[in-house]
C-alpha cells in the first residue's frame, strides 16, 4: 500500500477502533501527534510502535516540536528554548550561536527518535518583524542572513541525527499581525518586497531542505489564494524560481486560515491542485471522515508519493541517548544559553 497524502490525528494515549480504520485508509499517509497523546516516553513510543504496525510501508509520524512554546511532548523531554535566545546569541558571538543550533537540532531530533518520531515540524523560519501574534520568540532573528544561518545549522543538525527538516511557514508568516488559526491573515507586500523572507528558504534549499510548509496567509498582491492553496506560490515561486524539489506541506486545513475556501473537501481539492504533497487535517474527525468519503484512493502523484517516502526517518535511531556524550554537551550548551546575562555594574549617572 502506498502513503496517501492526508495527515491526521489520533484521539489519545492509545489506538481507539476508529484511529485504526482512519489510519488504514489508503488515503491517509501520516500522523501528527499532539500533547494529548503524549503521558511518558514509554508510553509515546509504545503509540508510535502500534501506528506502525498498521501499514506496510509503516505511516510516517510526526509532531509540532520547536522548543518554547511549540513543544508537545515535556515531562522526560528536554525543555527546549525558544529559538530567539540563539538569535540573541548570534549577535554577541556568532560562532558560539551556530554550534547551539546544531546541537539544538541534534538533541530535537534525537529524543524524538529515540521514541519513534519520524519528523518534527521544525525550523521556524520567519522573520521577526515584532508584530505577529503567533510567531514572536518562534523566530531566530529580524536579519534574514541570521535566520538562513541558524536554520541551517539547526537543520545540519537533525540530519545528523536522521531526521529531515521541514521549513515554516512559507513564504513568511512574520510580518502580519493576525493568528492563522483564528483568522485568514492578509500581507498586502509585492514580491519584490518579500525578498528578505525567501532568503532563508534559498540558503536551505541549496542544503538539501526536505520540506516545507506553506502558511494559510493570503498575499493578493501575487495571488488572491492563500499561499497554501496557491499555483502560483508552490507551482512558480517555491517549486519554480527557488527550486524546491522536496516534500510540500499545507498547514493544517482546518484552521481559520483555510475556512473561507470551502469545506473540509474542497480545501483538500485546492490544496492538491496548488501543488501540495501532505494535507494536515488536524481536531476535526467528521471532516476526514468526510474527505476519506469523498475522493478515490488514489489522489497523490508518483513524484508526490516519492518525495513522502523521503520523510521517513534514516538510520537507527540513537542508542544509550540518556547518557551519551553528545546529548550532555547540548544541554550544557542550552543551560548556557538559557541563564540570564551577567549584571554589570558601572559608576556615573544613572
Amino acid at each position: 500500500m502506498s502513503l496517501g497524502p492526508l495527515m491526521v490525528d489520533v484521539a489519545g494515549t492509545e489506538l481507539t477502533p476508529e484511529d485504526v480504520e482512519t489510519l488504514r485508509h489508503p488515503l491517509v499517509g501520516s500522523v501528527i501527534l499532539f500533547t494529548r497523546n503524549y503521558r511518558n516516553p514509554q508510553q509515546i513510543t509504545a503509540l508510535c510502535d502500534a501506528i506502525r504496525a498498521l501499514r506496510t510501508p509503516h505511516l510516517l509520524i510526526a509532531v509540532d516540536h520547536e522548543g518554547g512554546r511549540v513543544q508537545r511532548f515535556r515531562e522526560g523531554f528536554t525543555r527546549l528554548p525558544p529559538v530567539r535566545l540563539l538569535g540573541r546569541r548570534f549577535d554577541t558571538d556568532k560562532r558560539e550561536a551556530l554550534t547551539a543550533a546544531h546541537q539544538a537540532g541534534w538533541l530535537m531530533a534525537a529524543e524524538l527518535r529515540a521514541v519513534g518520531v519520524d519528523f518534527s515540524f521544525a525550523p521556524c523560519v520567519d522573520l521577526d518583524y515584532g508584530v505577529s501574534e503567533i510567531i514572536g520568540d518562534r523566530s531566530f532573528h529580524r536579519d534574514p542572513d541570521a535566520v538562513g544561518a541558524l536554520a541551517a545549522a539547526y537543520l545540519a543538525g537533525m540530519r545528523e541525527a536522521g531526521m529531515a527538516a521541514v521549513a515554516k511557514h512559507f513564504p513568511g508568516h512574520g510580518a502580519v499581525t493576525a493568528d492563522s488559526h483564528v483568522a485568514l491573515p492578509i500581507d498586502r507586500r509585492e514580491l519584490v518586497d518579500m525578498e528578505g523572507d525567501l532568503r532563508p528558504y534559498r540558503l536551505l534549499i541549496e542544503n538539501q531542505l526536505a520540506g516545507i510548509m506553506v502558511a494559510h496567509v493570503e498575499y493578493p498582491a501575487v495571488d488572491a489564494r492563500p499561499a497554501s492553496l496557491s499555483r502560483r506560490w508552490i507551482g512558480e515561486v517555491l517549486r519554480g524560481s527557488l527550486g524546491f524539489h522536496g516534500c510540500v506541506f499545507a498547514d493544517d486545513l482546518s484552521m481559520a486560515g483555510a475556512a473561507a475556501f470551502g469545506d473540509a473537501a474542497e480545501r483538500v481539492r485546492l490544496a492538491l491542485e496548488a501543488g501540495c504533497d501532505v494535507l494536515p487535517i488536524c481536531n476535526d474527525r467528521a471532516a476526514v471522515r468526510a474527505v476519506l468519503g469523498k475522493f478515490e484512493s488514489q489522489i497523490s502523484s508518483p513524484a508526490s508519493q516519492a518525495r513522502l517516502v523521503r520523510m521517513r526517518a534514516r538510520g537507527e535511531p540513537p542508542r544509550e541517548l540518556e547518557a551519551s556524550t553528545a546529548r550532555q554537551e547540548a544541554l550544557r550548551m542550552l543551560a548556557r544559553l538559557s541563564a540570564a546575562p551577567p549584571l554589570v555594574l558601572t559608576e556615573g549617572p544613572p
